[in-house]
C-alpha cells in the first residue's frame, strides 16, 4: 500500500496523512466473513456504501447494519444502528475505524467490483 522503505513510525504515518484518496480506499478495508471468505478466496476486502457489515469492537459490538457512509479522509465509516446519543437527546452516527468491523454481506451491483473479487 505505503511505497516508503522506512521503518520510522514517523515516516510510516505521515505517508499515511499526506496518500491520496485512491490509495486511502485500500486502508478502509475490513475482514470479510467466515463464509465470505470461502467462497472468493480472500481474506478482507474495501467497503463500500450499501456493504453489511457486524461491529466487532467496541461498545456496539456485535451490532449488524449496512455502512451508511465511508469518510476517506477520517478513515472513518458509519454504520446504521450506531449512534451516540447527544445531552440534547438527539442522536448522531457513531464514526467507526473500518478494521474494528467484519463484512457479512456486499453490495454487488457494480461489475467492477465483482471483477475485482474474481481477480
Amino acid at each position: 500500500m505505503i511505497k516508503e522503505k522506512t521503518k520510522q513510525p514517523r515516516k510510516q504515518r505521515k505517508a499515511r496523512y499526506k496518500a491520496p484518496l485512491h490509495i486511502r480506499h485500500k486502508f478502509m478495508s475490513a475482514p470479510l466473513s467466515d463464509e465470505l471468505r470461502d467462497k472468493y478466496d480472500k481474506r478482507s476486502f474495501p467497503l463500500r456504501k450499501g456493504d453489511t457489515v457486524k461491529v466487532m469492537r467496541g461498545d456496539d459490538k456485535g451490532t449488524v447494519g449496512k455502512v451508511r457512509t465511508v469518510n476517506l479522509k477520517k478513515e472513518k465509516i458509519t454504520v446504521e444502528g450506531v449512534v451516540i446519543a447527544r445531552s440534547d437527546l438527539s442522536e448522531v452516527p457513531r464514526p467507526i475505524h473500518a478494521s474494528n468491523v467484519r463484512i457479512t454481506k456486499l453490495e454487488l451491483k457494480d461489475k467492477l467490483r465483482e471483477a475485482a473479487l474474481h481477480r
